[in-house]
């Protein structure tokens, strides 16, 4: 079992890191640990900005957004020399295992701490949802109703104009943001970095919409899809001679206090990671698959890349005609 621990959010802030936190810190003194936060991601670690937290550090926290750890990408942790600087932190703290909070780079910061004899157990929470081992990250269920949101104010100014819209959500390499967002929002059209695209049949819906009376018309663009917004936007008004606008959320669809589901799977997680460490456990990945919870190892969560069914595409393709 081990007796003291630390804590630390990387990369991206999502909705529901700070439940995550909250929930390892108070499961970790449940269950007679010591716990650290590690403020500013690997940077603190490496630094030595960590501090012992009690109950009343994380008090208030689960309602909130982004991180109240902070969080910074950290390049210089990928050296040997930033690697030995954490190491040594991590000895003079008496840390004997860290719980990292974060997505796939963090993970991959986790595993070379591990490789080092670090105990380390991971918890998803991205808004991506890229991580192929578990079936939902942190974060992202709080974006994508986030992105819906957005695109009921987005159709209604677009339904006044007779106009279409061309939203570039969030994800990176991974639709999953503009895939499940667009069929819950009825999207017209989704491009995901995933599947081939084909304008001509973008444009055939625009076209079969505004004949039957449609007003207006919502194509929903994954920011990993290789064209561009403004291009596609330019080349779909050409095609249809239908006026057709841009809207980029960015940073909004990170934002906000997390969902209730997030909320949930933060606990769910969180406490799935300390009961790993006291039974002895470490160079863990813990998430979500089907209806129970999962662990693989560190090494494999983030080497998987996700594998698509179609189910959801097929489902918006029919829906949208």
């Amino acid at each position: 079992m081990k007796k003291r621990i630390g804590v630390l959010t990387s990369g991206g802030d999502a909705p529901g890191m700070n439940a995550a936190v909250r929930a390892v810190v108070r499961g970790s003194i449940y269950n007679d640990m010591q716990v650290c936060g590690i403020y500013n991601g690997y940077e603190g670690l490496m630094s030595g900005d960590i501090e012992e937290f009690g109950l009343s550090s994380v008090a208030d926290i689960i309602h909130r957004g982004g991180t109240m750890l902070k969080t910074a990408r950290s390049p210089r942790f990928m050296t040997e020399e930033g690697l030995n600087d954490a190491l040594k932190q991590i000895k003079l703290f008496g840390l004997d295992a860290l719980v990292i909070v974060g997505g796939d780079g963090s993970f991959r910061g986790g595993l070379s701490l591990q490789k080092k004899g670090v105990d380390v157990i991971g918890i998803p929470a991205t808004i991506d949802n890229d991580l192929a081992y578990t079936d939902f990250t942190i974060g992202f269920d709080t974006a994508a109703n986030t992105i819906i949101s957005l695109l009921g104010n987005i159709r209604d100014t677009s339904a006044s104009h007779g106009r279409a819209t061309v939203v570039e959500v969030m994800g990176r390499h991974c639709g999953d943001l503009a895939l499940h967002a667009g069929l819950a929002a009825g999207a017209e059209s989704i491009l995901i970095p995933e599947d081939d695209y084909n304008l001509d049949a973008v444009c055939e819906k625009m076209l079969a919409g505004k004949k039957r009376g449609k007003l207006q018309s919502i194509i929903i663009k994954a920011e990993g899809v290789d064209l561009g917004v403004e291009e596609l936007a330019k080349i779909l008004e050409e095609r249809t001679g239908i006026p057709t606008k841009t809207v980029v959320p960015g940073y909004i669809q990170r934002g906000g206090s997390p969902s209730v589901k997030d909320r949930l799977l933060a606990a769910e997680l969180a406490y799935s990671a300390i009961t790993l460490l006291k039974e002895g456990v470490s160079g863990k990945a813990v998430g979500v698959s089907g209806r129970g919870l999962v662990n693989v190892d560190l090494e494999k969560a983030v080497s998987e890349r996700r594998k698509r069914t179609g189910h959801y595409r097929r489902i918006a393709a029919i829906l949208s005609i």
